[in-house]
């Protein structure tokens, strides 16, 4: 009787610790998650100079390096400081954090390179066609609701159908 309530305690002893380490497990994953922002998330270049690596340390090599502020990226994975993105063309590695910028952007994609994008006036494919945009032009993006965008850069201000952009979501709403 009394062999069968030391293993009892045992284990719920050992039920308890290991319920402990698993909430100072999760707590521990959950700070080197860092922001606590969601991911995916699309940010942009905040330099015309920002190098990527192979790798989330300074002693990783640097396999390439963006020369266009603005540009969107998709942070797909956090490690402390570091942040893994992705750019409009698949290309895949990690930047640190102070390099990037919350401020939204988009590249314009199409099919074909030699379409154009038609930008309107409002939020409607019915409204005045304001400027035609070729693929891989960088707009800032002001707000996104209901398939459109809001966007404007050099010599441009108007309204493109969401899809035809890289950096915002289908459907993502964006203030």
């Amino acid at each position: 009787m009394a062999l069968r309530r030391l293993v009892v305690s045992w284990v719920l002893a050992g039920a308890v610790l290991g319920c402990a380490a698993s909430a100072s497990q999760a707590a521990k994953d959950a700070a080197t998650s860092a922001s606590g922002l969601p991911i995916p998330r699309y940010v942009s270049l905040k330099s015309d100079h920002v190098n990527v690596r192979a790798g989330p340390t300074k002693d990783n090599d640097v396999a390439w390096v963006y020369t266009r502020s603005g540009l969107p990226v998709e942070i797909t994975a956090e490690y402390e400081n570091w942040r893994r993105v992705r750019d409009s063309e698949g290309a895949e590695g990690w930047v640190y954090h102070s390099l990037l910028s919350g401020r939204r952007t988009a590249v314009v994609t199409m099919k074909s390179k030699d379409e154009l994008a038609p930008l309107y006036d409002s939020a409607s494919a019915s409204s005045a066609v304001a400027a035609r945009l070729q693929a891989g032009v960088v707009t800032q993006v002001k707000r996104c609701a209901q398939g459109w965008c809001r966007v404007i850069g050099t010599g441009f201000d108007g309204w493109i159908q969401q899809e035809r952009l890289w950096g915002v979501y289908a459907d993502e709403k964006v203030d």
